[in-house]
């Protein structure tokens, strides 16, 4: 038996992080359910809430989805008439995303979400800052590298 701490799962970081993931994933599922929405594509239509008309290649860098995952989400998203996907007028070799009204609707029937949200993961709001800053640190690390 490896008594070596360092290969114990528990003790293990990822194995944390990886776990709460999916907790998490699966907490948001009932949620987006009712948006007719995947994780994913609730990623990026927060993105799109904030500054429609922006460029694919600028989406992938906020939500950290390279091309070839985020041009079947966008698709789907276009097929559900959330998103129009388009050419920029500055640049034809652009894609640049614009929100439908239904998709812009839809931002309000989300806005609950956060709150119901941070009730299913408690602790206190500033426990909740201090987790997403670690993970954004350890993010910034991992992408120095």
């Amino acid at each position: 038996m490896n008594s070596e701490p360092a290969l114990i799962l528990e003790n293990q970081v990822c194995f944390s992080l990886y776990s709460v993931t999916n907790a998490m994933i699966r907490a948001y599922r009932p949620l987006l359910d009712e948006l007719s929405l995947t994780y994913p594509q609730y990623l990026v239509m927060m993105v799109l809430w904030q500054r429609s008309g922006i460029s694919v290649k600028t989406l992938g860098e906020q939500v950290h989805l390279d091309s070839g995952t985020l041009t079947p989400l966008l698709k789907r998203l276009e097929a559900k008439s959330l998103v129009i996907r388009g050419r920029s007028d500055k640049d034809e070799r652009v894609r640049v995303l614009h929100l439908t009204e239904a998709g812009q609707a839809l931002k309000a029937r989300a806005s609950k979400i956060p709150q119901q949200m941070r009730c299913k993961v408690g602790g206190s709001i500033e426990d909740l800052q201090q987790l997403k800053a670690l993970c954004d640190n350890a993010l910034k690390q991992m992408k120095a590298e």
